[in-house]
């Protein structure tokens, strides 16, 4: 089965049967504006529960490069999110197997400046003017198909039980990246959505597309 991620976790409840389900990794949100916003106080909490081999991801929204480190350091993140406008020369700021760069894919010319970004992965998202991920509104599955052939991809933007094989059939992307579509509530897992959504992968399982590994546990 591929990798998934879940996203947004708030709880120590979702993040358990998130992790039960089968995510390989689950994402911690530090963008106060974010509905789905946790602390790293107790986000480190979730954390220290967790099973050894998830990988934790702290998501970042144009965050000062020295708060990324510094927050990284003190939850032992495996990875870091970028979500916002960060630039190439922002992300050179990391080490480059730790990052996944999030890109709003609105045309070809957004292809083309993925290739840009060092990075584990690029990870293919839907905003609106107000809001940097999280909208439940799909992504533009085309383009990111497009973009798979450039960089290793995780695919997002309201991916759900209705729409998981679809999107797999559609984009054959590297992982899939879930958040809004399995929940009852902002920040709220719906446990049942999440059940569903890893049934579905698993009975869609194909040996012939293999998928690259994107999230990986750090090493130093």
């Amino acid at each position: 089965m591929m990798q998934v991620k879940i996203c947004g976790i708030t709880d120590s409840r979702d993040a358990r049967a998130a992790a039960e389900a089968g995510a390989a990794a689950l994402g911690f949100i530090f963008y106060p504006p974010s509905p789905r916003f946790i602390t790293p106080d107790d986000a480190k909490k979730i954390i220290a529960a967790l099973p050894e081999s998830v990988v934790r991801v702290g998501v970042f929204v144009n965050e000062k490069i020295e708060t990324v480190k510094k927050i990284s350091a003190a939850l032992a993140l495996d990875m870091i999110q970028l979500h916002g406008d960060e630039s190439p020369d922002y992300c050179r700021q990391f080490q480059s197997a730790r990052v996944i760069k999030a890109l709003h894919l609105k045309s070809s010319r957004d292809v083309e400046a993925a290739a840009a970004y060092e990075a584990a992965a690029i990870l293919a998202d839907s905003r609106r003017r107000d809001l940097y991920g999280g909208t439940g509104e799909k992504s533009d599955w085309k383009l990111a198909r497009d973009l798979k052939n450039r960089k290793p991809l995780i695919l997002s933007g309201g991916l759900g039980p209705e729409n998981i094989k679809d999107a797999l059939t559609a984009v054959a992307p590297d992982a899939v990246d879930i958040n809004s579509g399995v929940e009852s509530a902002p920040g709220k897992k719906d446990h049942e959505k999440l059940q569903c959504v890893f049934d579905t992968l698993r009975a869609y399982h194909d040996e012939s597309q293999p998928c690259r590994m994107v999230f990986s546990k750090r090493t130093i």
